[in-house]
């Protein structure tokens, strides 16, 4: 991608870059620097059309990034990366075809794809196949030592293809000691099941979709699995994973675990401390053809070096990219525009970097500020940062991320995402109080919102990283409102081309939110010490060991 091939200035009016025509009476009410307007001329600019829904790969991530850079070059940020506000992120475009999944031995089927299964493969190849591999039943899929659990234990799974649940042993137990109860762990999350199948040797994984432990219905599986998928360039191209990665529908896997003389409830059956693996006696036979694009993508990063420590960082992010031009909607709308998810988040990040450059107190540790790319694809570029940091991880104190900011105004209350995990959730709970504030669990603990953001690349590095957002408990129009508005969006507006910016927008919770998280990280940018994990994450050793070679 050539990034010079479109003259910054040139793409949009003055008056849509800087929101000009589009402000609405400044309404900020919360303790801080960052206004609504602030927020609003950014988020006006990256919500137009003419990003055209900011797709990575596409003429709008050069806009986008182009705009980006310009942005933090006006503000006064030095650019992060030897001289660039680029960071190059190498991906590979996966158009993958698979036929029929086929069926054999003691059930016997043909089953359709988008209907009763889906299924991808991120191997670098023209085609892979699966031949009669077997089917075994690998309960939750989990290797947790920490939890004296290992769902693979003794299990040979070369050659063959594990069906394993959605979520971990604990959702929905009874027991808030087993993994941690209805708190969703990594253990949990789809990603990981492909990553253990790997590592175990299999040849193929299929998660069995339930609607209430997935958090989400069959139609968001099958939607995410339709046409290009993007993946972080491999060394290995991928070979070391699975040939074939996917879901079956719950209906197809009661029948094939009641052939196997599996009738009670699968999850309770998996549950059992002495749970063993089942082999299901029935084989898979399945061809993936791949269409494969190699291309370059980009994080934006700038810094505001610190003024007695610049060698320690705080790293707020945000994900600028969304879905791109999809289908028409009933109004004829096909730009995916992403207001919310996520231009809010990168609007709120340039407003707190020009907050920063401009008090009269100066850091005293650096602040990154970081745009990551492919969040939509699956927090690629947040992943290949933490991956190939530009700053070493050991000196990196904390992580604020930014991801969906609420449109509905003020709330009285903050949820943090994954609640329990780390120190940074103090500053949130000190500021609260100072407020009036209620700060709240994540409100569906067993969705694993905490693995679902950008956040969540820090913290699998060890990276001390926080998600918090403006609640629905509105100081205007009470909780039933704001959860009806927060349901709405959801359903009718979440990954739509409805998801636009208006002018009549309430910001003051983006602001709210912006301004909390500012006050965080002002306040830890001039400590010397290091937030620290709770005791019980599972992501505090990987930091023990980080911090040891400090």
């Amino acid at each position: 991608m050539k990034r010079n091939t479109l003259a910054f200035g040139l793409v949009l009016t003055a008056a849509v870059w800087f929101g000009c025509d589009n402000k609405k009476a400044d309404t900020q009410t919360t303790n801080g620097p960052i206004t609504d307007n602030d927020i609003r001329g950014y988020l006006s600019a990256l919500a137009d059309d003419s990003l055209t829904g900011r797709k990575p790969f596409s003429e709008g991530e050069t806009k986008t990034i182009n705009y980006l850079a310009a942005q933090f070059k006006q503000i006064g940020l030095e650019p992060a990366n030897k001289g660039s506000y680029f960071q190059d992120v190498p991906l590979v475009e996966i158009t993958g075809t698979p036929t029929a999944l086929q069926l054999s031995g003691k059930t016997s089927a043909t089953l359709k794809a988008g209907t009763d299964f889906v299924a991808s493969t991120r191997q670098e190849l023209p085609s892979v196949e699966l031949k009669n591999s077997p089917l075994v039943f690998a309960g939750y899929g989990v290797v947790a030592p920490e939890y004296d659990w290992n769902d693979y234990k003794g299990l040979d799974v070369k050659g063959k293809t594990v069906v394993v649940l959605v979520n971990d042993p604990g959702f929905k137990s009874g027991s808030r000691t087993l993994f941690h109860g209805d708190t969703m762990t990594y253990y949990g999350r789809w990603t990981y099941k492909y990553e253990e199948a790997a590592r175990q040797g299999a040849a193929g994984i299929l998660i069995v979709h339930q609607s209430e432990p997935a958090s989400y219905p069959w139609g968001v599986v099958n939607t995410s699995f339709l046409g290009s998928k993007l993946y972080l360039q491999q060394s290995d191209k991928h070979l070391s994973r699975c040939k074939m990665e996917g879901w079956i529908s719950e209906e197809t896997a009661k029948k094939l675990l009641t052939n196997a003389g599996i009738t009670d409830d699968m999850r309770a059956y998996a549950r059992k401390k002495d749970f063993k693996a089942v082999p299901l006696n029935t084989t898979a036979s399945i061809s993936i053809s791949n269409k494969l694009k190699y291309s370059t993508s980009h994080n934006v990063a700038a810094v505001l070096k610190g003024s007695t420590t610049p060698d320690e960082y705080v790293v707020y992010t945000a994900h600028w990219d969304h879905l791109g031009i999809g289908q028409p909607d009933a109004k004829g709308d096909s730009i995916y525009n992403g207001a919310v998810d996520n231009a809010s988040g990168t609007a709120a990040l340039l407003a707190m970097a020009k907050a920063f450059k401009n008090a009269k107190e100066q850091p005293k540790r650096s602040i990154l500020f970081l745009a990551v790319t492919a969040e939509e694809q699956g927090l690629l570029g947040s992943e290949y940062y933490a991956t190939h940091p530009l700053f070493p991880l050991n000196k990196t104190v904390g992580n604020l991320n930014m991801d969906a900011l609420s449109p509905n105004g003020e709330s009285k209350d903050i949820p943090i995402t994954g609640k329990g995990q780390n120190d940074l959730e103090d500053y949130v709970e000190a500021i609260a109080k100072e407020q009036g504030l209620t700060v709240e669990a994540d409100p569906n603990p067993g969705a694993g919102g905490y693995y679902r953001s950008d956040h969540f690349n820090f913290a699998k590095v060890g990276v001390p990283a926080l998600d918090m957002h403006t609640g629905p408990d509105s100081k205007v129009h009470g909780r039933k409102w704001g959860e009806e508005q927060d349901k709405i969006y959801t359903e009718e507006h979440y990954h739509q081309a409805s998801d636009n910016y208006t002018p009549n927008m309430d910001l003051s919770g983006m602001s709210q939110t912006a301004n909390i998280l500012y006050r965080i990280g002002a306040k830890v940018a001039d400590e010397t010490t290091f937030p620290q994990w709770k005791k019980g994450s599972e992501f505090k050793a990987v930091r023990d060991k980080s911090m040891a070679g400090k």
